[in-house]
């Protein structure tokens, strides 16, 4: 695995935009849980004026403690936390006033370890209390309250150490096929990803609704996606239909309906002006 957190932007839509609103690091968990972890991430922001953040999520659980000072209701206010299982479609949240999310984004493959009862598909689309999932409450208060940030990420380290996750060797296969998906461009079709892995095409799915929380051809479709969202924001001179071609889609009209679908909007729209 590579040294610290990753560095890239994939999924966040229009970066710089977010980041000239919040504040955004990446932190590293504890060594033991990096076999399961992509990464921490916080997020603090102190808003003038209402702002909607965008991102086409990866296909991660993700734990996230979150504290909103102008929201609705008590529970906002005071702080929660959720577990968020994987979510199809654009994720949009409105920030106001001040406000504070730390988050746990799990390795695909990587959450059931630590939650070892249903398949990691029953959270699919769902935010759920992360009580009612985890065998122990979150403490949200040392994860939210303190200023200092290594404290946060200690506590958010000795919480997860704490649920004990044991080894999988089916969360590490199922953990291996994703990072193949997203680091290979040549990985475009299940039945080839099927037999990398040593699966049927039939178990290679089972494998995914148990550990990943959706099947292989939508990660597939996902990290593409990604990509050509990167694309789009990377400047008005694209060659969609090249582009098209690498990430192995049929025609360019295929890879503009895939984005339109999961983004909302066709890829120009996010194209510098």
């Amino acid at each position: 695995m590579a040294a610290g957190p990753r560095r890239d932007t994939r999924g966040i839509v229009d970066a710089p935009d977010l980041f000239a609103h919040v504040r955004f690091r990446r932190r590293e968990p504890a060594a033991a849980l990096r076999p399961y972890l992509e990464h921490y991430w916080l997020i603090d922001w102190d808003l003038a004026e209402p702002y909607a953040a965008h991102v086409v999520p990866h296909p991660s659980v993700n734990l996230v403690c979150q504290r909103y000072e102008a929201g609705d209701s008590p529970r906002e206010r005071s702080g929660y936390a959720e577990v968020a299982g994987v979510d199809p479609g654009l994720f949009t949240r409105k920030l106001a006033g001040r406000g504070r999310v730390c988050g746990v984004q799990f390795r695909p493959g990587g959450f059931r370890p630590f939650a070892p009862g249903p398949p990691v598909s029953a959270w699919t689309g769902l935010r759920a209390d992360a009580a009612g999932v985890l065998r122990l409450p979150p403490p949200v208060d040392a994860v939210l309250g303190p200023d200092d940030e290594d404290a946060r990420v200690a506590a958010l380290d000795a919480f997860l150490l704490a649920l004990e996750p044991r080894p999988d060797s089916r969360a590490a296969l199922a953990m291996a096929a994703v990072d193949r998906v997203r680091t290979d461009r040549t990985v475009r079709r299940v039945d080839g990803l099927a037999r990398d892995t040593g699966l049927s095409a039939r178990s290679l799915q089972r494998l995914f609704a148990a550990y990943v929380g959706v099947g292989p051809k939508w990660v597939i479709l996902r990290y593409r996606v990604h990509e050509a969202l990167e694309a789009a924001e990377s400047g008005p001179e694209v060659d969609w239909a090249q582009l098209a071609a690498d990430l192995g889609y049929s025609d360019q009209a295929h890879l503009v309906r895939d984005f339109t679908a999961t983004v909302g909007v066709p890829p120009t729209a996010f194209a510098p002006h």
